[in-house]
């Protein structure tokens, strides 16, 4: 699970669910709202596309959720029973605080219900969705708020029930897999004593960033993220502080824009303050597992006063107006002298208001008048129209009328376009489009006017319009961005035979030769019938030469391998060997020990390359087309073939920032058994 949370010093309250940033002051209640609204849009639409993308798995689910109820019980408490086909087992879970959801994942689940979301209505819970993948179902209950709650189970039953009155820990399952039923109720409970902070600690960033990081004994912990009092404050929901990390951190010398970091209890929450230097920072926080992390970086006024004005909307110069029963009019042709605007204001604007403004922005000042008396504005160039909001729509729809005649009757006009890199027909067809709806409320989905037409000259490869000067313009701005040279990608693979083999062997050379002498004659002892003529041959000689048989000759050298009595030694030119001799009187011992390792890893058979073009498919293969007998119902033999191949299937897309995403299908085919000479 990852969080981020993103958000400058604008003295508001913001969720660790929320990626979108309120706006700074209290007087924009609207842009307010809306930012509110889109952020938990947004939470939503992350915790649906989040789980979509975790399903992987090519295996079918083998369990299935097949009904939900729910029914309200004594105390505020709501039940909400999930029927399985099979046994049932705890679900894992987690919890979003804005806006309220708890989400269960139950494994090797799919989901049999008629509807993906079913209204509840009881109490906190408002609905319950479920959105099954091919291994996985997501279970999302949608609260008010976010309370306690617990999980069991019973045969093919899960019950959650919540619990709306009760304080202190909020009572999940842990992040770990959970493991079967093991009997017929099996209720999953845990105290504040397992939920909780293992460590705080607080490190420098290689930009001078302070970073505090929390260890958390699990990583569905609820938290919330605000600023008060010019503190960045996290408060840790239903867990408990061990007393050793009760304490103030006084962190001002490591040269951050942090002061102090005070961690503490505080209602049976954890709250952890980080008081900063100044107000001159913004702070991200982001969570990976168990670890939760939260950074200051300081930013110079310029900056905080830019972000500040960006998320404010407004930037006029500022203005005080304090008015009492004033006409509307005569507010109007003020502020028009202050900015030395070109205003015209509609005769129908009547009306007196009443107002203190202080201090602030004059285009705020306006939209403020504007709003409260429901009149709206219209810019055009240099000059400002002010009229009542139904009056402006009123004219613009006759505007928009008054346009849509004049296309109707616009002059036919007929251009040539000559295609260069795309194919005639398939713009033809995006710019033709079709229709949706029905009666007079047919609409066109494409560029053409309903009396335009698009003609294709397939050998010329160009495109002929035949519509209105308008529509041919737009078509020839399209024309500049999609009659492009797509780019390619050259693919290289190699394909290979993989084997992880080895050979051993060890050996040895063994030999022990012996020569002596006496008045009776001499004996030679060794390892060949070669190495022991050679031996007695010198003998014989030096007693022909009238002395004595000794010294003897000993085969050395290339004939040194006659003196070995064994001679198994490895068969690898690259073996290593230890060797030595021992010569001891007449006696001469030889002794070799060899081994040899052979490793063999693969062979390369080829290195194919194709070029193809962005998000085509291109096709590798190598291999060979095994030939057979195949009959016709008239009984007509032929020969056809069947491949056995080792192919790939590539499919290249190019991402904006230059880089390359490929799906990839390999396919290795064997010869299996031939059955009637069809293999």
């Amino acid at each position: 699970m990852l969080t981020i949370i993103n958000k400058k010093p604008d003295g508001h309250r913001m969720n660790v669910s929320s990626l979108i940033r309120p706006s700074l002051t209290r007087t924009n209640l609207i842009r307010f709202s809306l930012t509110k609204f889109l952020a938990q849009i947004l939470s939503i639409f992350c915790l649906l596309s989040s789980f979509a993308l975790t399903s992987t798995a090519a295996n079918a689910a083998q369990n299935s959720i097949t009904s939900i109820k729910y029914a309200a019980l004594p105390g505020n408490r709501i039940q909400i029973s999930l029927e399985l086909s099979e046994q049932a087992v705890t679900p894992l879970s987690f919890t979003i605080d804005d806006p309220a959801r708890i989400a269960f994942d139950f494994a090797d689940t799919s989901s049999q219900l008629p509807k993906r979301s079913q209204p509840i209505g009881i109490g906190i819970a408002q609905s319950v969705t479920a959105i099954s993948t091919k291994t996985k179902t997501r279970v999302i209950l949608n609260l008010t708020e976010v309370v306690p709650y617990q999980i069991t189970t019973e045969g093919n039953t899960v019950i959650i029930t919540l619990d709306s009155e009760a304080t202190g820990a909020i009572y999940e399952p842990s992040s770990t897999a959970a493991a079967p039923a093991t009997s017929a109720s099996d209720t999953v409970r845990f105290s504040n004593q397992m939920r909780g902070i293992d460590k705080i600690d607080f490190r420098r960033g290689d930009e001078g960033e302070g970073r505090i990081v929390i260890n958390l004994t699990e990583a569905n912990i609820p938290m919330d993220i605000s600023e008060e009092f010019g503190k960045v404050v996290v408060k840790f929901l239903g867990i408990n502080l061990p007393d050793e990390l009760r304490q103030t951190l006084d962190v001002l010398d490591f040269a951050t824009p942090v002061k102090t970091i005070s961690s503490f209890e505080e209602e049976g929450n954890v709250r952890i303050e980080i008081e900063p230097i100044n107000s001159n920072y913004e702070h991200v926080a982001y969570q990976a597992n168990n670890i939760f992390t939260i950074e200051l970086k300081e930013i110079s006024k310029e900056e905080l006063e830019e972000v500040k004005q960006e998320k404010f909307g407004y930037t006029g110069e500022r203005l005080s107006l304090n008015f009492q029963d004033i006409p509307v009019r005569a507010v109007l042709q003020l502020i028009a002298d202050f900015t030395s605007l070109n205003v015209v204001v509609s005769d129908s604007v009547d009306g007196n208001l009443t107002l203190r403004l202080k201090n602030v922005p004059w285009d705020q000042a306006l939209d403020i008048i504007l709003k409260a008396k429901g009149l709206s504005k219209r810019e055009s160039g240099t000059v400002m129209m002010i009229a009542p909001s139904e009056e402006i729509a009123a004219q613009e729809k006759i505007d928009l009328e008054a346009q849509r005649s004049i296309t109707e009757l616009a002059p036919i006009r007929t251009a040539f376009f000559n295609i260069n890199f795309a194919k005639v027909t398939e713009l033809a067809a995006l710019f033709s489009g079709g229709e949706s709806g029905s009666g007079d409320d047919v609409v066109s989905t494409g560029i053409l006017s309903p009396r335009g037409s698009a003609i294709v000259d397939e050998r010329t490869n160009t495109l002929i319009i035949k519509d209105t000067q308008d529509v041919i313009s737009e078509i020839r701005r399209t024309l500049k961005k999609l009659d492009i040279p797509i780019r390619q990608v050259m693919i290289s693979s190699r394909i290979v035979i993989a084997t992880d083999e080895f050979t051993k062997e060890l050996g040895s050379r063994f030999g022990v030769t012996r020569a002596a002498s006496n008045s009776d004659g001499f004996g030679v002892t060794t390892g060949t019938f070669q190495g022991a003529d050679t031996i007695a041959s010198s003998g014989i000689s030096n007693i022909q030469a009238g002395g004595s048989a000794e010294p003897f000759t000993v085969p050395s050298g290339i004939s040194a391998a006659d003196r070995l009595n064994v001679n198994l030694a490895t068969s690898g030119a690259a073996a290593g060997s230890l060797a030595f001799a021992v010569l001891t009187g007449s006696t001469l011992i030889d002794l070799e020990i060899s081994a040899l390792q052979a490793e063999n890893e693969g062979e390369v058979i080829s290195s194919p390359r194709v070029v193809t073009a962005d998000r085509h498919e291109a096709h590798i293969e190598q291999g060979v087309e095994i030939p057979y007998l195949s009959a016709s119902s008239s009984g007509a033999t032929q020969i056809e073939f069947k491949k056995a191949v080792l192919s790939i299937e590539v499919t290249p897309q190019i991402t904006p920032d230059d880089r390359i995403i490929m799906d990839l299908a390999v396919n290795n085919d064997t010869v299996g058994d031939i059955f009637a000479g069809i293999p």
